[in-house]
């Protein structure tokens, strides 16, 4: 493998020292055991909640053809216990902390960031509005253009950090969607969080998953992501983090030609927890093989 003079992409104004990153709720400090932080392109602990939430009803993960449904929920110890241990807990990293945050009410988003937001120790906020909103009769915020651009421009008055919107692919235009995050000021979009999906057990005809339904994730879901980031980046101009399906070098580098700047790596990592450098090392490879010296010269190349 060799060390290729460029490898940084720039999501707003968050330089990463390469494309690789975990996806949220697929990442933990235990982890170290298995990679070195201070390889990938940014640290993405999974989302946090204003208050403590215990999750979902078990059992949340099931296995399917060529992916997983999970359904963990925002399991979380809340902003304090982030703000005390978390946090401190990646600051010694060269990596930057992007604070994925979730919440119940625009106001809420807002007022979380204006926390994360202004700590010395988060480089950048990524906005999980695939979460429902409970003012909204419990749709997930990043289902309605209007509230996802009214949500963003909320959190763009009280921080200047990069904001990355979470997009959602169970829409009917997820550009429009993306639109409406660029509208609100949002610096970057992840394209996207997980398919909403659902398995039974034909012997007891019982949901697989205790919540009913999940999120889809895995290989299988990857043709669907590489599509939607091809079509978000023909109407907007913000960088994507393409999400979903990673499962190699590879796989990493079609999304970037369809259009991706960055990516995340999920269920990867539950199968390999050596995933995210050996797919950054992948990468480095495929560079290799064709005389490729950067990596931006690949985005958005596909030929159509």
């Amino acid at each position: 493998m060799i060390e290729y003079k460029n490898m940084e992409v720039k999501i707003g104004g968050l330089t990463l020292k390469n494309p690789v990153m975990p996806a949220s709720g697929a990442f933990g400090a235990e982890m170290e055991q298995a990679i070195d932080f201070n390889k990938i392109g940014a640290i993405v602990p999974k989302s946090i909640t204003k208050y403590p939430q215990p999750g979902n009803a078990k059992p949340r993960v099931c296995e399917t053809n060529a992916g997983m449904i999970n359904s963990i929920g925002i399991q979380s110890k809340g902003l304090d216990y982030y703000l005390k241990h978390t946090i401190p807990a990646f600051e010694k990293y060269d990596a930057p902390l992007i604070a994925s945050i979730s919440a119940e009410s625009v106001e809420e988003f807002a007022e979380m960031s204006s926390v994360l937001g202004n700590h010395d120790s988060v480089a950048a906020l990524e906005l999980n509005i695939s979460c429902p909103n409970l003012k909204g009769n419990g749709q997930a915020f990043g289902m309605d253009a209007n509230v996802t651009r009214s949500l963003i421009a909320e959190t763009r008055k009280v921080t200047d950090r990069p904001l990355i919107a979470k997009l959602t692919p169970n829409v009917t235009s997820i550009q429009e969607i993306a639109l409406a995050a660029e509208e609100g000021g949002a610096d970057g979009l992840n394209v996207a969080n997980t398919l909403l999906a659902m398995a039974i057990d034909v012997e007891t005809r019982k949901p697989k998953i205790g919540n009913v339904m999940g999120g889809f994730s895995g290989p299988a879901v990857k043709p669907i992501i590489v599509r939607m980031i091809y079509q978000v980046a023909q109407v907007s101009s913000l960088p994507i983090i393409g999400c979903g399906g990673i499962m190699s070098g590879k796989d990493a580098i079609e999304m970037i030609i369809a259009g991706a700047s960055a990516v995340q790596v999920g269920t990867a990592s539950f199968i390999q927890p050596t995933a995210l450098t050996d797919i950054l090392a992948e990468m480095q490879d495929y560079m290799d093989e064709h005389g490729i010296d950067d990596i931006n010269d690949l985005i958005g190349s596909v030929l159509i």
